[in-house]
């Protein structure tokens, strides 16, 4: 049983998120420690002020720290390879590699545009912080031509790298979900069909769920 794991954050952040995820995917007991979190007519947290919603994590398993939230979820996996889903991070060098691309590509492009999305569209109205119009068109056009990609993707696929759910369908959960929930961004979603099937199926995930109550419970910026 693992012990000692920490993770210091709020559930608000798209990282923090992203990092709470495996580690209930892994069925890993663990401490969650909230920073950062703040009235929100008083002292906006940091990762508000910057308009970042992937926030800021910080994982710590005895004398190791990490602060990349890919790189914790690499490390839960590989660290405890038999507890949870053992088929979160491949099973074989080829699954993992595929993986590993598509870590990548969510990263690079997938991630740019939806953070920013998140910030406009979920963020920004809640915290009476106008809204520019003009960043949400663009990023809408960048992520749809990502989208294009993976609908053409999960029209073959179950989940991004094969027939099962993994840490690439994984990362992009925090996002997705946030850009799903508001208004003008569930169409990007919606629209495709195989992405929407697609989002439909992760989303409701056991691991998701436990994550998205947190928030619910715990909102951080939003409290």
């Amino acid at each position: 049983m693992a012990t000692g794991l920490q993770v210091f954050g709020q559930p608000a952040s798209t990282d923090v998120a992203r990092v709470l995820t495996c580690l209930f995917e892994k069925n890993l007991e663990f401490d969650l420690v909230r920073i950062d979190t703040f009235k929100k007519q008083h002292k906006l947290p940091e990762f508000i002020k910057l308009r970042d919603p992937s926030g800021q994590v910080t994982f710590k398993h005895g004398d190791k720290t990490l602060v990349d939230p890919r790189a914790i979820c690499r490390y839960l996996c590989t660290q405890f390879p038999n507890q949870g889903n053992k088929s979160l991070y491949g099973t074989g060098s080829l699954e993992r590699a595929s993986i590993e691309q598509w870590l990548q590509a969510e990263a690079q492009n997938f991630n740019p545009p939806s953070s920013a999305l998140v910030f406009q569209l979920a963020f920004a109205p809640y915290l009476n912080i106008p809204q520019d119009y003009a960043a949400i068109a663009e990023n809408e056009r960048k992520l749809q031509q990502v989208l294009n990609v993976y609908d053409e993707i999960l029209s073959k696929n179950e989940y991004l790298a094969g027939d099962e759910f993994t840490l690439a369908d994984l990362s992009h959960l925090p996002d997705s979900q946030y850009i799903v929930d508001s208004d003008r961004g569930r169409k990007l979603f919606t629209s495709r069909k195989n992405v929407a099937r697609w989002f439909d199926t992760i989303s409701r995930r056991k691991a998701w769920g436990q994550v998205v109550k947190m928030q619910l419970e715990h909102p951080g910026a939003f409290e």
